[in-house]
């Protein structure tokens, strides 16, 4: 079966983000994306959980993203300008998709 490359990106940001983020990720044509509820972690800051320890976002959201290669520098820009002033994590992986018209 024929694999096609793409960039799986991983946005981990503040439930409370989850609006203003997904508007700056349509705003650039990126319209499939997942979110998915974070239970809990543990990073700088140490150990937190879902249950009220980010404050008063409500937890945390993993948003979910894959796109062609050459799409990825315009999510991240406009991604950023969303978590950058704010609790959050961006990962970036390359990953093999089966249907690449659909990315």
């Amino acid at each position: 079966m024929d694999t096609h490359p793409a960039k799986r990106v991983e946005i981990i940001i503040e439930a409370i983000m989850e609006r203003r983020l997904s508007e700056a990720l349509r705003k650039v044509d990126v319209t499939g994306y997942t979110i998915l509820p974070v239970q809990g972690g543990s990073g700088r800051s140490g150990t937190w959980s879902r249950a009220g320890q980010v404050g008063r976002a409500q937890g945390m959201l993993a948003f979910v993203c894959i796109v062609r290669a050459e799409r990825l520098d315009t999510l991240l820009d406009a991604a950023f300008a969303v978590v950058k002033p704010h609790i959050g994590v961006v990962s970036i992986t390359d990953c093999e998709v089966l249907r690449a018209e659909r990315f």
